[in-house]
């Protein structure tokens, strides 16, 4: 997409306009003095008619401007101001061309006087413009020194001379105003980093490009690098930004085989604009295409200060093609589509839809009820049974409800990851940890057979400064010195290497308290089996992803791996998802220890699994 880049001189034009109109009507006038003193005013009167028509002419493209314009329509109009200016200074020079014939001296200083002001001028107001500046200056300075050198003179000689150093003056004093111009513009425009055009002038071009190309397609594409302030942090802001140097000079490559613009909104995320399409299917075709050349491109490995450096993207892609909406609109779509990338793993390339639409929307009116539901009373818990070989029940683990007077039952795959991803988890956490620390002493007082207790606990709400202290003051509020029921916080394997030595240390401090930990979901995360071994645990949970394909030889092979894993660090193991006595018979001969499923029981609210427990154990 080719355009202007000095995209604010529109606005330094505009104003100019007027103010060589204010110069017009204080200054033209003086001649027609001049023509009342020592002329018949003939020709004065003609150019004074001509001077009325320029300016009149001037007024009319100040008044046709509008910030609204297309960049083409700007670059347009640009032009006919150009010629506007051009016009109205290389009109001086008829003036002098007149006085400078006649054979009254003091006709020929004044005209001369009004040369070099006219240049003065010239080199003021038009410093913007280097081609029209130049083009005037030399116009109005050439005739004036020409004419000295005609007198031939000594004094003409030293007068052409002083003429020449006056116009080299003129010309390096407005040289260098539109060097400070251009530069000025430059950093307005750019990003100071990667050289890049930057967000103000990114959001001039998508509005331009919507109200000009509005019935024709062009895809917009947000960028977000993954992972980056991990490098960031642990290698330091000089490699940080010299991989964003790296990055930027590829996207630049990649988008000019296109005719794509690329630029830097800030941080690590970029943006791209595509060329002009005549139709969706091919300008939805091109964006697949050059998003996934995009993506490899910046995956491609990276040396920086001896680093050899990886970094993924996630990008989210909108389809441009409406002139009623507002610009800033497709970018808020390319944004949800990038997030809705993270939330696939990264890694990613999304386009928008009105589904994808359908599904944010949904998730905000979720996270907007979501922050009301514990004061509304909306949040339960379940509890599922953990049974051993002999079918009594051992454990079970507490499992989070909503459901809500608005939305009805929400599932907790739905809402306990946005929980997550607004913080509002720290909350919803401390909540089911209080609940849970009532139900577990109410029942060890009441003698109910249960081992265990698990409680799920999000790496988030773990990791948080005040979580200990939370922990502590719930526990000496609700939890007897002589409750009989151990109390397991079940971490999930996907972030538990996120800060491992405060994890240690926040284990082995709530362990004064009996508080113990489980590795949930084992075998579908990050964590290396030496990991196992550095932190305190009791016992270990094997995702329900490997039990439903227990049938299968390498899945059955893996599982009995896990077992003896937890065999060798003396670890409990507890297999979820068991639906199937066949499952169940597998895991049983692979010497499997508790097991947690649809097989024994549903998640039950608080009382069914009272009776349940009861009823279960007394039969055992």
């Amino acid at each position: 997409m080719k355009i202007n880049e000095n995209l604010s001189f529109y606005k330094f034009m505009h104003k100019q306009i007027i103010v060589i109109i204010a110069l017009n009507v204080a200054t033209a006038p003086g001649y027609l003095l001049m023509g009342y003193l020592y002329t018949s005013m003939v020709y004065e009167s003609l150019w004074m008619v001509l001077m009325s028509v320029i300016p009149l002419y001037g007024y009319i493209l100040y008044k046709r401007f509008r910030l609204d314009m297309t960049i083409s329509q700007k670059d347009i109009w640009l032009n006919k101001v150009r010629w506007f200016m051009g016009i109205y200074s290389a009109s001086w020079i008829l003036m002098f061309v007149y006085y400078i014939s006649s054979d009254n001296p003091e006709m020929h200083y004044i005209t001369i006087a009004t040369q070099i002001g006219s240049a003065t001028v010239a080199a003021t107001l038009l410093a913007s413009q280097k081609k029209l500046f130049l083009f005037t200056v030399i116009s109005l300075m050439v005739p004036l020194g020409i004419y000295f050198l005609v007198i031939a003179e000594v004094y003409s000689y030293i007068l052409a001379f002083f003429t020449i150093v006056l116009a080299s003056v003129l010309l390096y004093a407005a040289k260098n105003t539109n060097d400070y111009i251009l530069k000025s513009n430059h950093q307005a425009y750019h990003d100071q980093l990667t050289s890049l055009p930057n967000r103000r002038y990114f959001l001039e071009l998508l509005e331009s490009s919507v109200r000009e190309y509005g019935n024709k397609f062009s895809y917009l594409l947000l960028i977000d690098l993954d992972y980056f302030k991990t490098i960031n942090d642990t290698l330091g802001h000089d490699v940080g930004d010299e991989l964003l140097r790296e990055v930027a000079r590829r996207m630049r490559n990649i988008s000019s085989e296109y005719d794509n613009t690329v630029a830097r909104l800030g941080g690590d995320e970029f943006c791209v604009l595509s060329d002009i399409f005549d139709n969706e299917d091919e300008c939805l075709k091109n964006a697949k295409v050059f998003s996934n050349k995009l993506l490899q491109e910046i995956k491609n490995n990276y040396i920086i200060n001896d680093n050899h450096l990886y970094i993924s993207a996630s990008i989210g892609v909108s389809i441009v093609n409406n002139s009623s909406v507002n610009a800033v609109e497709f970018l808020k779509e390319a944004d949800m589509a990038m997030y809705e990338a993270k939330n696939h793993g990264r890694d990613g390339v999304i386009i928008f839809s009105e589904d994808l639409y359908s599904l944010v929307q949904d998730k905000l009116l979720v996270e907007r009820l979501l922050h009301f539901a514990i004061e509304r009373d909306e949040i339960s818990l379940h509890y599922q049974a953990q049974v051993d070989e002999t079918d009594k029940i051992r454990g079970c683990e507490v499992l989070v409800r909503w459901n809500s007077d608005e939305l009805g039952p929400v599932e907790p795959d739905i809402f306990i990851p946005i929980a997550e991803n607004t913080g509002y988890i720290i909350e919803l956490g401390e909540h089911i940890i209080k609940e849970s620390f009532k139900t577990i002493n109410e029942w060890s007082k009441n003698n109910l057979d249960v081992k265990t207790v698990s409680i799920n606990i999000s790496m988030r709400q773990i990791l948080n400064k005040n979580f200990i202290k939370i922990v502590e003051n719930l526990y000496n509020r609700y939890i007897d010195s002589d409750c009989k029921i151990g109390i397991i916080f079940e971490i999930t394997e996907t972030s538990s290497s996120d800060d491992l030595s405060s994890l240690k240390e926040i284990i082995e401090h709530l362990k004064q308290y009996g508080i113990l930990f489980s590795i949930d979901d084992f075998g579908t995360g990050y964590s290396s089996i030496s990991y196992l071994s550095e932190i305190s645990l009791v016992e270990l949970k094997i995702d329900k992803s490997f039990v439903d394909k227990i049938s299968e030889t390498k899945q059955k092979v893996l599982i009995k791996l896990m077992i003896d894993v937890a065999r060798n660090l003396n670890l409990t193991v507890v297999a979820e998802g068991v639906e199937t006595v066949y499952q169940r018979k597998l895991l049983e001969e692979l010497d499997c220890d508790l097991y947690q499923g649809y097989l024994f029981s549903k998640p039950l609210p608080k009382e069914e699994f009272e009776r349940l427990c009861v009823c279960t154990n007394k039969e055992s």
